[in-house]
């Protein structure tokens, strides 16, 4: 039933998705922040933590799981620290995802070798 839940919660993500880029002129780049800046909303007003609760890595994979864990790192930094956690809670919270994310695009960009669009 975990696969179930994790499986129709991202997918539903994943549809929101492809309805933005289909139906509308956002650019992707524009859909993708919008997807972390609503998981940051969501998970300072703690609605985000049901949904990660009861769909798991379905909630937390995606685009808007990272917004919430930068919104949950900046509340847990402000309980702990006070106001300067503001600056700090989300960085702490999400380095190990942004550390992968740079190490992972480099060693990609090593493979394949990528070239600016104006040499396409």
């Amino acid at each position: 039933m975990e696969y179930l839940k994790a499986f129709l919660v991202g997918g539903c993500i994943c549809v929101i998705g492809q309805i933005l880029i289909d139906k509308t002129k956002l650019t992707p780049a524009r859909i993708l922040v919008m997807f972390v800046v609503a998981g940051c909303i969501l998970g300072g007003l703690g609605v985000y933590g049901k949904l990660v609760d009861f769909a798991g890595a379905g909630a937390t994979v995606p685009l808007p799981g990272f917004g919430n864990l930068v919104a949950e790192g900046v509340k847990k930094e402000i309980d702990e620290k006070g106001i300067s956690g503001i600056l700090t809670g989300g960085i702490k919270a999400a380095a190990g995802g942004i550390t992968a994310a740079i190490l992972f695009s480099f060693i990609a960009a090593l493979i394949a070798q990528p070239k600016s669009k104006s040499n396409m």
